[in-house]
């Protein structure tokens, strides 16, 4: 662990990677008033100068790149490591060495034999290091856990939880998106589903012990186009008549169901165009990637996929991800010897098989404060804990260390595994910490 800082000076924090993620915790660290940005490692020029400037990071600690930040050895507290799925290694294996505390953001890394080498890096080099397993942090996870520890249900039989990516978050992220292909990225699964893999074993209380899985590129082919569609959406007949036309998605027209000022809606839009006019967004969906037909994309990530999963303690798991859904939380039911649970946003109803009685619990609210704040509070619980962590030197509120991600992370292997052989696959087999 990095040394406390003296007392009042802020956390100095160093930040890889300045999208969308690496962004958002950035300004959710300094938004803790503990905090300050001493450098910032970011190769697009718009999104480099615009995060310093926000954050007021002193020009001495602005870069191009992770390794030119890295070598400069600034002094700091921690750092965020956000960089691309498969470029984590490099900044994760420096940062280790300079003694830095990590926050990693997830993936940990795309395969097996990734994961296995920060594993050792952080195990060799004795670095902290913690993994962004955002959905351990809601408000909603804090009450459930009560519950269940409670004996609110007795004991955990078995799990039925939905991840309802979103038909246009799904065409955004899997089909246009960086993350639509596993060469370039990795699986859907590891991609999006680690954190609701994560979450489970947190809840359950238990390792996953083997699992079975199947799932397709069922849909975003060319075979699933309407007729007459061209390759992109700004000049296609078929986009009136379209659900995943990106004129709506991003709002450059006709906004489905007039969500032009939807504030999901504006974040993906900023993602495609930094520049934010009505002419640079039709620019960039007539020139790149975020423009080009659903149906004729180079995408070979898996539209839909059911996991079960079969843990230590005798407890199952059913677990759905699906791009047809609206987009909206994560839905679960959990089927405990005593009683039943149903999971919402909002709310946690406890049916109780003694009484017949349903007792519904509201979940503390928890909108976004600062750009770019999502999973229902995750993000800034997240942050808030481990930069109080950095600040006090006390990580008893940070639970999500590179150790237990590893174990998530294997399951999902696994899951990738039989999904592909159509086996049932030991999580065992992808064991990565020692």
């Amino acid at each position: 662990m990095g040394a406390v800082p003296a007392q009042g000076h802020p956390v100095r924090l160093l930040i890889a990677g300045a999208g969308a993620r690496g962004a958002a915790y950035a300004r959710l660290a300094v938004a803790t008033g503990q905090a300050v940005i001493a450098g910032l490692a970011e190769p697009r020029p718009l999104l480099r100068n615009r995060l310093a400037a926000e954050l007021k990071v002193p020009a001495e600690g602005v870069f191009e790149d992770w390794q030119a930040m890295l070598k400069n050895r600034l002094p700091a507290d921690g750092i965020i490591i956000a960089t691309p799925d498969r470029e984590h290694g490099g900044p994760f294996a420096a940062a280790a060495a300079h003694g830095y505390p990590i926050l990693l953001e997830k993936p940990v890394a795309v395969d097996p034999a990734g994961c296995a080498e920060l594993e050792r890096l952080g195990r060799e080099s004795g670095a902290t290091a913690t993994v962004c397993h955002v959905l351990r942090y809601t408000p909603l996870t804090a009450l459930l856990r009560q519950l269940l520890l409670g004996g609110a249900v007795g004991r955990i039989i078995s799990v039925q939880h939905l991840e309802p990516v979103g038909f246009w978050h799904f065409a955004h992220s899997y089909v246009r998106g960086n993350w639509r292909r596993e060469e370039d990225s990795s699986p859907f699964l590891l991609a999006k589903c680690t954190h609701d893999v994560d979450w489970l074993s947190f809840i359950i209380g238990s390792r996953p012990l083997k699992v079975s899985s199947f799932g397709t590129l069922a849909h975003f082919r060319p075979e699933g186009a309407p007729e007459g569609a061209a390759r992109r959406c700004i000049d296609c007949p078929a986009e009136p008549r379209c659900p995943y036309s990106a004129l709506k998605i991003y709002g450059a027209g006709r906004p489905l169901n007039g969500a032009k000022a939807d504030p999901a809606r504006a974040y993906f839009a900023d993602v495609v165009d930094p520049g934010g006019t009505p002419e640079s967004l039709l620019h960039a969906l007539a020139t790149g990637p975020y423009g080009r037909c659903v149906y004729f994309s180079d995408n070979d990530v898996v539209d839909h996929q059911v996991v079960n999963i079969e843990y230590e303690n005798g407890t199952t798991a059913a677990f759905t991800a699906t791009a047809f859904t609206a987009v909206g939380p994560r839905r679960t039911r959990i089927f405990g010897s005593h009683g039943e649970i149903d999971v919402e946003a909002e709310a946690i109803s406890v049916f109780d098989f003694l009484t017949g009685t349903t007792t519904v619990h509201p979940v503390p609210a928890a909108a976004p404060r600062v750009q770019g704040e999502k999973h229902e509070g995750g993000d800034r619980g997240l942050v808030q804990a481990w930069v109080a962590a950095l600040a006090t030197g006390d990580w008893s509120a940070v639970v999500s260390g590179l150790e237990e991600s590893l174990v998530s992370h294997a399951a999902v292997f696994a899951a990738e595994e039989a999904r592909r052989s159509s086996t049932v696959v030991q999580v065992g087999s992808f064991s990565l910490s020692q």
